[in-house]
């Protein structure tokens, strides 16, 4: 289908989905927070609901943000969220090479996990440093094993293992507590406070899923205790800040990632603003052109440089991080507080710099992160799609309880372009 004529705006608002909190007075962060500008976008438009990946499927972002973008893998097809980081920040990577997705995380003198993030926001040499020396130090039983230990943002770090004699498997399991490995997609679980790292072990018995296994905790086990020695621990210590004791691995893949570009799906110039290094490697393995758009929370930045581009693109992928964050650390007025900032300064900034007239607005979430739980869950997630030609649908605020509501329905999340995209040309 021709859709050339359509220009439309997609933000995503990470892991905004909520559920009541006792904080906010039994309502969720969308519900309590003063939204005057996103108040009006839903009154110039229709909402519903959206299951990102799957009932029971409490979904990582980045199988979450492909399948908002429309792309529903097969577990078997899926690359993994640790390949997709790799190709996000640039390492060299090719089929055969092992990729996962790490975290920085404290550990007590019980090898007990006390901070799975480490104090989330850590100082780029601290992180640096200790991954190069994990790296210069790291002695592996087999020969011609290497590593790239390569941190991201705060406790976030990607971590590339190549064998120069045989091909490493991704049919392993996860060493971080927290998330399950299910055909190459991570799926949160449902944890308690006492977690320790786990051992790596082969979904398949055969030798390269033992062999790759191996690799992994001997991995796991020298540099957890390469980071209890070095200097750079010793001096965090000193200085009251949390150890980076050890990196938990998750989300294997070996293989790079084959699928349809975006604007060869859709037959429109679909670009994005991304500043994650998994929503960064989805924008490169789709093939989108990402706008610069300045750091995390530029908002205004990032509204202008979407409404500029509807001068040379059809549509635009917005992600916007912060609402995620406040939902892992459980603060329910800190996620209120942050939508309200979206408010004033992406989306108030959005509407001066676009005609409403011509150009679409839909507003998503990834997944929903709830507060009570620090994490991510299966419970759908407000759309809203929003221009003076479509038709209200008697819906007033992008909600929880109002998408329920909604003409739009229940929908998952491979349908979200596709059905916007109907619905913009059966109302234009």
């Amino acid at each position: 289908m021709d859709n050339s004529d359509i220009h439309m705006i997609y933000v995503l608002l990470d892991g905004v989905g909520d559920l009541p909190h006792p904080d906010l007075q039994g309502k969720t962060p969308l519900e309590a927070a003063n939204t005057p500008i996103l108040d009006k976008i839903a009154r110039n438009g229709c909402i519903g609901e959206v299951i990102s990946v799957g009932k029971g499927i409490a979904p990582e972002s980045d199988i979450a943000v492909f399948n908002m973008l429309g792309y529903k893998f097969n577990h078997a097809e899926y690359a993994g969220r640790g390949v997709i980081e790799a190709i996000g920040i640039g390492i060299d990577f090719k089929n055969g090479d092992l990729a996962l997705r790490g975290n920085y995380s404290t550990l007590n003198d019980e090898q007990v996990i006390i901070d799975r993030r480490a104090g989330r926001n850590i100082e780029k040499e601290d992180a640096e440093g200790i991954a190069k020396e994990i790296e210069e130090k790291i002695k592996f039983s087999s020969p011609g094993i290497s590593v790239v230990v390569s941190p991201t943002i705060g406790h976030r770090v990607t971590v590339r293992i190549r064998a120069n004699s045989r091909k490493l498997s991704s049919k392993i399991t996860n060493t971080d507590p927290a998330y399950s490995n299910i055909g190459g997609m991570g799926v949160a679980k449902a944890v308690g406070d006492f977690l320790k790292i786990e051992k790596c072990l082969p979904l398949e018995d055969d030798e390269d899923s033992k062999f790759t296994a191996n690799i992994v905790n001997e991995f796991s086990e020298q540099s957890i205790r390469i980071m209890k020695e070095s200097q750079i621990n010793k001096k965090r210590k000193e200085l009251g800040k949390k150890q980076l004791s050890c990196i938990l691995l998750r989300d294997a893949g070996n293989k790079y990632p084959d699928v349809t570009p975006i604007n060869e799906k859709y037959s429109m110039q679909f670009s994005c603003i991304v500043d994650m290094p998994v929503e960064l490697g989805i924008s490169d393995v789709l093939k989108m052109k990402a706008f610069e758009a300045g750091g995390l929370t530029d908002y205004e930045e990032k509204a202008r440089v979407a409404a500029k581009a509807m001068e040379t693109q059809n549509s635009i992928y917005v992600h916007l991080k912060g609402p995620d964050e406040f939902g892992h650390d459980g603060d329910a007025i800190g996620k209120m507080k942050n939508i309200e900032e979206i408010d004033q300064r992406f989306f108030k900034t959005l509407v001066e710099n676009i005609d409403s007239n011509k150009v679409a607005i839909i507003i998503s979430a990834d997944h929903s992160t709830p507060c009570i739980n620090k994490g991510h869950s299966d419970d759908p997630v407000p759309v809203l799609v929003s221009a003076d030609f479509i038709q209200n649908d008697g819906t007033t605020r992008m909600t929880e309880d109002q998408a329920k509501k909604g003409s739009i329905g229940l929908l998952q999340g491979a349908e979200v372009v596709t059905k916007s995209l109907e619905l913009i040309k059966s109302q234009t």
